[in-house]
């Protein structure tokens, strides 16, 4: 009885572990940025050019997606070369001693047919904290271009950068506590 049971166990964990998918971004069509308020009047957008998204799943629908986010600190651009230099530096991102900002997925909810709250770590400048990222799903196509099955979403939240310890010497009325991270991603089935 004891190996049939077994046998059962194995053969559904090996079912379970064939179905799930894995999907990556497609860097061309993603984007993960950032808009920040300047001297309270004004907004100014940045993005990180350099990042990956893993995605997995069982799901067609992806309820039950598991979320891996890793982005190069240094590919900081907000289109003015003297500030971007400027955030690299200890005042903010401190690239050279937090090379890297990470994300990874913890639960996901389903708030309507096609929106999520994913809930995850986020690590930036050495600190972890949890945060709720706004997902819209914008649905699945064929891509004509490589007959991959690709999904596109809309990704946003709020963060606070005193959180993290970024730019404590800003006070609030030069930069904003409040970050918002507005993304978009395609991911093609790997």
């Amino acid at each position: 009885m004891k190996k049939i049971l077994f046998s059962i166990l194995a053969l559904s964990l090996s079912l379970v572990a064939s179905a799930q998918q894995s999907w990556s971004n497609d860097p061309m069509h993603s984007r993960l940025g950032f808009v920040v308020k300047h001297l309270t009047i004004s907004e100014i957008s940045g993005q990180f050019s350099n990042f990956t998204v893993k995605v997995k799943t069982t799901k067609p629908d992806f309820m039950d997606m598991k979320v891996s986010v890793v982005a190069k600190t240094a590919s900081i651009s907000t289109g003015v070369e003297m500030r971007d230099n400027h955030l690299k530096t200890a005042d903010f991102f401190d690239v050279e001693k937090y090379p890297e900002l990470t994300f990874e997925s913890t639960s996901l909810k389903k708030i309507s047919d096609k929106k999520f709250a994913l809930k995850g770590n986020l690590t930036l400048h050495g600190v972890t904290k949890v945060v709720t990222l706004n997902v819209t799903y914008f649905g699945t196509v064929v891509n004509p271009m490589n007959q991959k099955s690709t999904s596109g979403f809309h990704i946003t939240a709020t963060v606070k950068r005193s959180d993290f310890g970024i730019g404590p010497k800003f006070p609030e009325a030069v930069v904003s506590d409040v970050i918002r991270i507005v993304a978009d991603a395609e991911f093609s089935k790997e």
